[in-house]
């Protein structure tokens, strides 16, 4: 059976452990929502995962796309090798810190005047 811990460290701060894989994410995911809405700053330590594959990079990218859509930032530290890889590999590595700082207001260009 595959398991995982999110624990919530205080002050935006939370800790992943266990399995971040095809069998987890969507359960990440969801078991995040409540507790990650509470916050506008976003630190997740990924050091104690023991497990990861691409299902663990789509939840990363997936937790950025909600933080640039909601305003809020996220930052991911202690990230796993496996992940790293698979995100150079799909070249999306960049994609992983556009959460640090909202990047979700695209100014309107200037309207050229005739």
């Amino acid at each position: 059976m595959s398991e995982f811990t999110i624990e919530e460290l205080g002050d935006g701060h939370f800790a992943l452990s266990g399995e971040m894989t095809f069998d987890t994410a969507e359960k990440i995911l969801k078991a995040s929502e409540g507790p990650f809405e509470e916050h506008t700053q976003l630190e997740i330590d990924l050091s104690e995962v023991t497990m990861s594959d691409s299902a663990g990079l789509a939840l990363l990218l997936e937790w950025v796309t909600w933080a640039n859509h909601s305003v809020r930032e996220i930052r991911f530290t202690g990230m796993p090798e496996k992940i790293l890889a698979i995100a150079k590999t799909t070249e999306v590595e960049g994609l992983l810190t556009r959460g640090e700082r909202w990047a979700g207001f695209i100014e309107a260009p200037e309207e050229e005047l005739p």
